[in-house]
């Protein structure tokens, strides 16, 4: 089997899915043909005045079947094509397209007056999707076996080697045996399909070209990233292990294993506990972040979203007592639809919400979470009547170590990482989340925020 892929194509889906596409695009625009040919034959014969010899009809009727057929064949086979570089591929499928529409075009033309047809000028049309598609040698040769046929075709009929269809009514004189006329046509005709192919097919290789560098940016860049995170998991596991360790001390004295501990300095070493807790936190949220960064597909099962809020809600029951903190949790959904998921990751994104929430909500607050169908997904709204967001940083709100104004402001600890790990598992899910304060439970002082969620079913 003759291979027609370029070297630089032969690993490059993209360039597969390119062609599958533009293949079975030409399969719909043939159907059109057929409709367009038979009302070019209706049209022409009832409103144009354009008469058709009994030779013409039929050979133009079976011209018009003859496509429709074959066009059901090629749509059955094109299913059954598989991109092997070396064996009958979509490429190939492309080339025998080519091929059978070309031998029908040249019969419409033969068969509706040959050099005096206007139908001649859609070869062009073919010239420039063949050039779209198929490489230079095999493009150059297919049009200029179509011009030599074309002009033998013309030549036959000026010297009478084969008979000339006249088209009545489309001409008051005869031009096939005007041999200044079929030269002069046939010449520019020839200039014509072959620049046509010059430049289509330059056009289309530098595109092409300019795609697979492209896709080569895109690898590096991928590459480039991974080996950026596995450096920061790497970095972020040397410095966690001392801030473990001084955690550890410290704990030891403050439980008064090593003895008493004066009053001031038991309470500076308590703020020491406290950062250096914090500063643990950090270090766990960059490496989930960077283990996340790293996955390129997640694990996938059939979850129910209400049970793993409801796992997350129990965890988190005490917290809400303590604050007294009055939930709603609502299920809106009529039909209560699984989606497919990575269970653990969804669990740690709902839980990050909910402590949110909680975190930012002052005692005896309302938190409502409610569950509701969307077209081909479900939405998750997590709504408060907390501190709220500024207007100023929902924009940034989901970046890397960002935290809001209001928040620094009134010594709310944290780290910054918690709702970019939450867009991040959500985006992994192909989901969206997007913020909106004040929420719908805004009161004077209490502009809250509400965190929504859309997950897809599939």
């Amino acid at each position: 089997m003759i291979s027609l892929v370029p070297s630089w194509a032969v690993y490059n889906e993209e360039f597969w899915e390119t062609i599958k596409h533009r293949n079975l695009w030409f399969i719909k625009l043939r159907y059109g043909a057929v409709l367009m040919l038979f009302a070019f034959i209706v049209s022409s014969e009832f409103l144009l005045g354009i008469g058709f010899t009994q030779t013409q009809l039929v050979a133009l009727t079976l011209i018009n079947c003859s496509i429709l057929v074959y066009n059901g064949i090629l749509q059955w086979l094109r299913v059954y094509l598989k991109c092997e570089p070396f064996k009958f591929n979509p490429l190939h499928f492309s080339l025998v397209q080519m091929v059978l529409d070309l031998s029908a075009l040249m019969l419409l033309v033969y068969f509706t007056g040959g050099i005096e047809t206007p139908l001649f000028m859609l070869f062009v049309f073919h010239m420039i999707i063949g050039s779209l598609i198929l490489p230079g040698t095999v493009i150059y040769t297919i049009a200029i076996s179509v011009v030599f046929i074309f002009f033998g075709m013309v030549l036959g009929e000026y010297h009478n080697l084969i008979s000339h269809h006249a088209v009545a009514g489309l001409l008051q004189t005869p031009l096939y045996n005007n041999f200044k006329f079929i030269v002069t046509y046939s010449i520019v005709f020839g200039f014509v399909i072959l620049m046509s192919v010059v430049l289509a097919n330059k056009i289309a290789n530098q595109l092409y070209l300019m795609e697979q560098k492209l896709v080569e940016s895109l690898e590096q860049l991928n590459a480039a990233e991974v080996e950026k995170q596995n450096y920061v998991i790497g970095v972020v596991h040397e410095i966690k292990t001392p801030l473990s360790a001084v955690h550890s001390y410290l704990d030891v004295i403050l439980q008064g294993f090593l003895g008493p501990v004066n009053e001031k300095i038991l309470a500076k070493l308590q703020r020491v506990r406290a950062r250096s807790a914090e500063a643990i936190q950090l270090t766990n949220d960059v490496l989930k972040v960077s283990k996340l960064r790293l996955l390129d597909e997640i694990k996938k099962e059939e979850i129910k979203v209400r049970d793993i809020l409801s796992s997350v809600l129990k965890k988190q029951r005490a917290n809400f007592d303590r604050k007294k903190v009055k939930l709603h949790f609502k299920d809106n959904r009529k039909i209560r639809s699984k989606i497919l998921g990575d269970k653990l990751l969804l669990e740690i994104a709902f839980s990050n919400l909910v402590s949110n929430a909680l975190k930012y909500i002052e005692d005896e607050g309302v938190i409502e979470i409610i569950l509701d169908e969307k077209e081909k997904g479900i939405q998750l709204e997590v709504c408060d009547n907390g501190i709220g967001i500024p207007e100023k940083d929902i924009e940034k709100i989901f970046d890397d170590f960002y935290r809001a104004s209001n928040i620094r402001s009134k010594g709310y600890e944290g780290t910054g990482m918690g709702l970019s790990i939450i867009k991040h598992i959500v985006e992994k899910h192909n989901g969206t989340i997007e913020v909106q304060s004040p929420s719908r439970l805004a009161s004077t002082n209490k502009p809250g925020a509400s965190f929504i969620v859309f997950l897809p079913l599939e």
